[in-house]
């Protein structure tokens, strides 16, 4: 079936290797998330058998459901880290052992849930760092010992500890300098309230880099990795993570008409089928393929051709329109042409329902 895509095992645990080395290395432990290939099961079952993984994180419960008891069974924690909604708060307990929370009400609705199940359950508390996403901003410091002193009284819930995300939202790049404010953080909660904080997470696959700059704060002593162990990217820069490879995941697509026409449309333009107004580029008479894939299925700005030779042009909700006038391959209907993906392509294959999926070793 195509489109398609090829997940090498293989890689994905050459990955897995190389950032777990580096993560270890840093004393920290490694939060995998799943969320990025939608917890396919073959890969979330190589994950939680990887010696190097501490914890199986995930922004949907749905997805968590389908792993948390072979994740336990492993000896891996499963993480919620998209903040949870009230509503969800009992299916949070049942299937997450640790959530990311902000707030005060949401965490009393766990506690009650934790107590209908006779459970208790870990809560990191997330603190804004100026990225300007979720988390309680770090310069009202009041406001973050209340929200402890009221955690601190729910019986059926343990502060696991605090954490930050960057890069995400606001693409504040993690530094020595805005992770020591969280550490100092984590300090001063531990001395106010007389405990000992288990987790303080610093951050996804934009803050690997510190390590190997030996930047990362002592006191930061967990990172959450999806794009840097899937794709092998370091996100704070754009770099490839050592060891690591690219090209874990391949997306296969069909050619459905190979044609020569001229590049430029005929007639008045207005806006396409998503509501942009396009802009092409004249290059004369060109050899146009159209692949049976489309935005439905693909983030057609975060996939490259492995044939150099090939550029995309554009697409619409079915259909993928590439020039391949200058390649080497003579290309026929029916043939298929290949795709390295980044993070945003990656996350829409996984998630549409038209993309197979097929598994090499």
């Amino acid at each position: 079936m195509y489109p398609r895509l090829t997940v090498h095992l293989t890689k994905i645990k050459q990955n897995l290797d190389a950032v777990s080395k580096i993560t270890h290395g840093g004393n920290c432990s490694m939060m995998i998330v799943t969320k990025g290939f939608c917890a396919d099961k073959r890969i979330v079952e190589l994950i939680a058998e990887h010696p190097g993984v501490n914890f199986l994180a995930d922004s949907r419960v749905q997805n968590i459901k389908t792993y948390a008891e072979f994740a336990r069974k492993n000896g891996k924690e499963t993480v919620l880290l998209r903040l949870p909604m009230g509503s969800e708060a009992e299916e949070v307990v049942k299937y997450v052992d640790l959530s990311f929370n902000s707030e005060l009400s949401t965490i009393t609705l766990l506690n009650e849930a934790a107590k209908k199940q006779n459970k208790k359950h870990k809560v990191l508390l997330m603190i804004d760092l100026g990225d300007l996403r979720e988390g309680i901003f770090f310069k009202d410091e009041d406001q973050i010992m209340d929200t402890v002193s009221e955690i601190l009284k729910m019986e059926c819930i343990e502060l696991y500890g605090i954490g930050v995300n960057l890069t995400c939202y606001g693409a504040v790049i993690p530094k020595n300098d805005n992770l020591s404010i969280l550490v100092d953080i984590a300090r001063k909660i531990e001395d106010r309230f007389n405990i000992s904080l288990s987790m303080v997470s610093g951050g996804n696959s934009s803050s690997i880099y510190l390590i190997g700059k030996d930047e990362l704060p002592e006191g930061i002593n967990n990172l959450r990795l999806g794009e840097s162990f899937i794709l092998g990217n370091d996100t704070a820069y754009g770099t490839k993570i050592e060891g690591t490879c690219s090209d874990a995941l391949i997306l296969e697509a069909e050619i459905i008409e190979l044609k020569s026409k001229q590049s430029i449309q005929i007639g008045e333009t207005g806006v396409d089928a998503f509501g942009q107004k396009p802009v092409y580029e004249d290059r004369g008479i060109i050899k146009r393929a159209i692949l049976a894939v489309g935005k439905q299925d693909i983030d057609i700005d975060s996939m490259t051709p492995l044939d150099e030779k090939i550029d995309i042009l554009g697409g619409s909700s079915d259909h993928l329109i590439l020039d391949v006038t200058n390649s080497d391959t003579a290309y026929k209907v029916g043939d298929c042409i290949k795709f390295e993906l980044g993070y945003g392509g990656m996350l829409k294959a996984f998630t549409s329902a038209y993309v197979g999926t097929n598994y090499e070793e």
